[in-house]
């Protein structure tokens, strides 16, 4: 359901976690940065990775200290949420709340403006004019054209950023996981081309040995089918197999007891089957790729339990998914390695990226050689001239000094004979002479 409450025993406070639950999509790691107004515990260190990670925690955690925020919260649906509804409610809350939320965004804002000036002076000659307005825009979690007040409309895009982000969040990590792959693979062909023929075969057979390896492990449990959750209900659970029931299977699992069983409860009843298959100590299992086949478990349940996709599993759409024909077919699971990450086509692509950017690299690097050889040049005239000046600053002290060492000149007074003056005047009968 998409009504937003508190969970069962939980104060009126947490629910702010349903809210987040159901608007920024990864409700545990929401929840890990909200440190769990309903008063659980939840870790407030953890982190959803958003650039602005910081700014929506401190926005979350100011709003939650008004009480009629809170109290229209509890009233609200998610698409109260989604559509801006509950934004406009900021314009009821206390005036300290609302300065405090002013002081959040002039931060972010100074910070932004921090951040692009880095990457400005990164990437652009000195002394150039920046548009910060223009730059601030392409940021889509505040209101750019009002970077001193947080208003209706900067909650708002705060809540629709974090939604699309944190949707995107799973597509972003395959694409990042494929380019890890890719990597790998032609680390591996640049080693084998170094290699004489005898190594690069020594090599070749080594490698597809820990390959045959990896793969020599029990049957992999389809990801939420009656084997894979029996499983659990008798490993982890420790009961019973024979008395198996979902509705106290759901129950055991919901951590929270907030009613529903979120992408990380999810996650966690994975961990036996990922054991199966990924051991840190082995040589030929990643933990990367262990990570990645997690979330692919989780999409695969999440697609076929979660009915109105609100990335929450609710008991009504478990159960229902426990009736389906899927939940008690035997099948296996392919794993990440019996799987087509990427295609040799997009290999070729991506060595051909990897290598423009060594050849941009290079350029690069041969022009701060050059600039770096202009500047010892420049240097060593530099320390030419400084070595003719001092000599001619020495050269004037050393005249000053044989100046000042010469006889002194006397002014002496010597009389003379009058001269005839003209009608009218007196005739001058002294005058100075230097000897």
């Amino acid at each position: 359901g998409s009504q937003l409450r508190a969970p069962r025993g939980a104060s009126p406070e947490a629910g702010w976690t349903t809210v987040f639950c159901v608007v920024a999509v990864r409700p545990r790691q929401i929840l890990c940065v909200l440190e769990e107004m309903g008063g659980r515990g939840v870790d407030p260190g953890g982190d959803t990775g958003l650039y602005y990670h910081r700014y929506l925690q401190e926005v979350i955690n100011v709003l939650e200290t008004d009480s009629h925020f809170r109290e229209k919260l509890q009233a609200a649906n998610a698409e109260d949420i989604k559509s801006g509804k509950l934004s406009k409610e900021l314009d009821f809350v206390s005036h300290h709340v609302r300065t405090k939320l002013d002081e959040l965004k002039r931060q972010e804002v100074s910070r932004l403006r921090m951040l692009l000036k880095a990457k400005m002076d990164a990437t652009m000659e000195q002394n150039v004019q920046i548009d910060h307005l223009g730059l601030l825009k392409q940021f889509e979690h505040l209101d750019p054209q009002n970077q001193h007040t947080f208003e209706a409309r900067d909650l708002e895009l705060l809540i629709q950023a974090a939604t699309k982000d944190l949707e995107n969040y799973d597509a972003a990590h395959h694409e990042e996981f494929k380019r890890y792959e890719m990597l790998k693979e032609h680390e591996r062909r640049e080693y084998l081309k170094s290699l004489d023929e005898e190594k690069r075969r020594e090599e070749e057979a080594r490698f597809q040995e820990l390959r045959q390896k990896h793969k020599e492990h029990p049957k992999i449990n389809v990801p939420g089918s009656r084997d894979q959750l029996k499983e659990v209900w008798e490993e982890t659970d420790g009961l019973d197999p024979s008395e198996f029931n979902p509705k106290t299977f759901f129950k055991l699992h919901d951590t929270n007891s907030d009613g529903v069983l979120d992408e990380q409860e999810l996650e966690a009843l994975f961990t036996k089957e990922l054991e199966k298959v990924y051991d840190p100590r082995n040589e030929e299992d990643d933990m990367l790729e262990m990570e990645e086949e997690r979330l692919r478990m989780r999409e695969h349940v999440m697609k076929n339990v979660d009915l109105n996709q609100d990335r929450l599993v609710t008991l009504e759409e478990f159960l229902k998914s426990t009736e389906k024909k899927e939940f008690n077919e035997a099948g296996g699971w392919e794993t990440v390695d019996e799987t087509q990450v990427y295609s040799e086509a997009e290999l070729q692509r991506f060595e051909a990226e990897l290598a423009a950017q060594e050849a941009e690299l290079g350029r690069r690097a041969e022009q701060l050689k050059r600039q770096h050889q202009d500047l010892q040049e420049q240097q060593v005239r530099l320390d030419a001239q400084k070595k003719e000046y001092q000599q001619a600053v020495l050269h004037m002290e050393q005249r000053k000094t044989q100046q000042g060492e010469a006889p002194a000149e006397e002014l002496k007074f010597q009389a003379q004979a009058p001269h005839a003056a003209p009608a009218g005047k007196m005739a001058v009968q002294d005058s100075w002479v230097l000897s």
